[in-house]
């Protein structure tokens, strides 16, 4: 008797005893949208809450695997492989026509309306506070000055092209050499630091500066400027060019076994990992970003837990009621050979104790 209780107690969870539609029974079909709101509030109120993701991060020290990860020698080659095949298809597929035109309306609607005019004078700026600015501009200065001394017969033809059939020769490179001879006294007056030249030329670097920052006309007609160099067909020409150029040589590149980008990417790949897995406030504030991360997806735990419960609401019961047997089926065959034995011997202990009281 206990084996058929048990039997009908295991079965009538998931289904009706021999098909007759007993009360109380096929439990878990009739049950199932109970049981994903069940299942989605558990997950909601017991998984996805701030204290336990967080817990749970720092114990992981997420930041610190992921960089010996990244640094280990297997690692690099692994992320170069992936990286190396998905590109070919990514470099084809940016060469379609309506991608292009795609990027064309927005990528280029957003920098015909950027003002570039404040960008400019914070370049320029920032490019002339800093002192390796000045060796560099002292150089150039000095390239200057001996190419103009280098190329001296040159300017002497020119200006001897450029001039009147009566003007003798003579006067015409005296006219080159004073040419020359100015320009290479105004470059080198600009090499001194303290020179008047040089000073005024730094004042009209810093007037150029301020109209790019403050003033509206001169920001007008720079990206007016910007827009007519945009929008020349020489120039979209030569960027359609540059990039089949470009594609050409990346794909016969990521064809060969020995490629620079797949070297590249795992170089990159190691360099990174071994920079992370020594720097310890970058660790931190990966880590950080982390726990912000989880602190976000705490916020979405009532839709993640509704999304659990509409999950189980679709699945089919029948479907449902196997899978659930099938997982626990044997815990349930033992459950019911447990359920014989228990109730034979209490069966067997009743029987006993009624003839030695009888």
């Amino acid at each position: 008797m206990g084996g058929l209780a048990d039997w009908f107690a295991v079965t009538a969870l998931f289904r009706h005893p021999l098909g007759l539609p007993i009360p109380h029974t096929a439990i878990v079909p009739k049950s199932k949208d109970r049981i994903g709101q069940t299942l989605g509030r558990f997950i909601e109120r017991h998984f996805f809450t701030q204290e336990v993701l967080i817990k749970k991060l720092r114990n992981a020290h997420a930041a610190q695997r992921f960089a010996t990860w990244l640094s280990a020698p297997a690692t690099a080659p692994v992320i170069a492989n992936a990286v190396v095949a998905a590109m070919p298809y990514l470099v084809r597929s940016l060469d379609s026509h309506d991608l292009r035109e795609f990027v064309r309306r927005t990528l280029g609607k957003q920098i015909r309306q950027a003002d570039i005019a404040p960008v400019i004078g914070r370049a320029i700026h920032m490019i002339t506070e800093s002192g390796e600015a000045d060796v560099l501009f002292e150089r150039t200065l000095g390239v200057a000055a001996r190419w103009l001394e280098e190329n001296r017969d040159q300017i002497y033809s020119l200006v001897q092209q450029r001039s009147r059939w009566w003007i003798p020769r003579t006067i015409n490179r005296k006219i080159a050499d004073a040419i020359i001879t100015g320009c290479a006294d105004l470059l080198n007056d600009l090499r001194e630091p303290e020179s008047e030249v040089r000073l005024k030329f730094r004042q009209a670097l810093a007037g150029l500066i301020d109209e790019l920052l403050n003033s509206a006309e001169q920001r007008k007609q720079i990206n007016a400027s910007k827009n007519r160099i945009l929008e020349h067909p020489d120039v979209k020409a030569w960027v359609a060019a540059v990039w089949r150029e470009t594609s050409r040589v990346t794909l016969e590149d990521l064809s060969q076994p020995n490629s620079k980008a797949r070297a590249a990417v795992e170089k990159i790949c190691m360099l990174i990992g071994r920079t992370l897995a020594n720097d310890k406030a970058m660790l931190r504030h990966i880590d950080a970003f982390l726990e912000e991360l989880a602190v976000y997806l705490v916020s979405w735990r009532h839709e993640i837990g509704t999304f659990v419960a509409e999950v189980v609401r679709s699945w089919d019961s029948p479907t449902l009621v196997e899978r659930l047997e099938l997982v626990v089926g044997s815990d349930l065959q033992y459950i019911r050979m447990n359920g014989t034995i228990v109730g034979a011997l209490a069966g067997g202990l009743i029987f006993l104790g009624s003839q030695l009281i009888g």
